[in-house]
């Protein structure tokens, strides 16, 4: 299974523990305040801040935290400046791993980052090093149950979907270009199928296949990177079979 699509399995299967410890409203509150700082606090006019709504619905947050989250953002109530970092690096066998951060102090961020990649068989990178190897793209998961696989494929492909992928053991998997991302969405909610998750993510161009203690040591990094209050999303372009 390749990486972007193994890693977003297992960040799903989490969503759930991270949502009643919490930690998944620490980041989206993050993510809704820098939304409608950059882009405004509507929704209908701001396609970040809409998906960061989308994203708290997911994980049940309240809707008066949603509320504030969009007020800190645009200013209407005190709350800390947060700032967009990303930073590049490698994992264990070499693979490639792009972390987005959202941070009120860059200096600790980063400290903390570098530590992460250190003990867990990675390093810190220049800007630019890796990023070059992926690719914006929307995805949207739709649990098997939701809907029938060729009802499915046509609906999304005719709404402008790139492609479906369909592992049996794990829920259907859609890919849009960053500008169809709303309209597929759209067209899922018209046709009364429900929607588990969606994204805009990084999706690497090409694989590293990793196997073994590596691939093990590589789940670790990732997952510690994501514990991370300061790191909003973790990509890779790793690419495995399921480890036990």
């Amino acid at each position: 299974m390749a990486g972007h699509s193994k890693w977003a399995q297992i960040k799903r299967k989490k969503a759930d523990i991270d949502a009643k410890r919490g930690k998944a409203f620490t980041k989206i509150v993050k993510e809704i305040a820098v939304a409608a700082k950059m882009g405004g606090s509507d929704p209908d006019g701001n396609p970040r801040l809409r998906t960061a709504i989308d994203k708290a619905k997911e994980v049940n947050m309240p809707a008066d935290n949603v509320k504030r989250a969009i007020m800190k953002g645009a200013g209407e109530l005190p709350g800390s400046v947060y700032e967009d970092i990303i930073y590049e690096g490698y994992g264990p066998a070499g693979v490639a791993i792009l972390i987005e951060t959202l941070t009120d102090n860059k200096v600790r961020t980063v400290s903390e980052i570098r530590h992460i990649l250190s003990k867990n068989g990675g390093n810190l990178g220049e800007s630019g090093c890796v990023n070059w190897m992926f690719e914006k793209k929307g995805t949207i998961f739709v649990e098997r149950s939701a809907a029938d696989e060729d009802t499915l494929m046509t609906i999304v492909l005719e709404a402008g979907a790139e492609d479906m992928k369909s592992d049996p053991d794990d829920d259907f998997e859609i890919i849009t270009a960053p500008e169809m991302f709303e309209p597929v969405k759209a067209a899922l909610t018209a046709n009364n199928i429900a929607i588990a998750s969606s994204e805009i993510t990084m999706v690497p161009k090409n694989t590293v296949p990793v196997e073994g203690a590596a691939a093990a040591q590589l789940l670790r990094l990732m997952d510690a990177l994501e514990d991370n209050d300061d790191v909003q999303n973790v990509y890779a372009n790793f690419d495995m079979q399921d480890q036990e």
